[in-house]
């Protein structure tokens, strides 16, 4: 799998697989960042790849010092699936 990446611009993680790009939105409120959805396209699902968006994702909020708000239902399922996330909530 290839590397995720921060889209500023449009604010998304983004991981593209075998021609496919998921995508983790977010939007950033100050110190917090919102996770809105997240969209894995059926093509490339099952394969750990929502997972590896999200890690990616929380790991890149967390080295910037942001509290994390998981509107996603995928997201909020990854935290409590991951207790090494939780103190990421704001």
């Amino acid at each position: 799998m290839n590397t995720v990446r921060d889209n500023r611009a449009e604010q998304e993680f983004e991981l593209d697989v075998d021609g496919h790009r998921a995508v983790a939105a977010y939007q950033r409120e100050g110190e917090r960042i919102v996770f809105t959805h997240t969209v894995v396209p059926r093509e490339i699902e099952g394969r750990g790849v929502g997972s590896k968006l999200i890690r990616a994702a929380l790991d890149s909020a967390r080295d910037q010092g942001l509290r994390v708000i998981p509107q996603c239902q995928f997201v909020k399922a990854y935290i409590d699936k991951h207790p090494a996330y939780r103190d990421l909530l704001a």
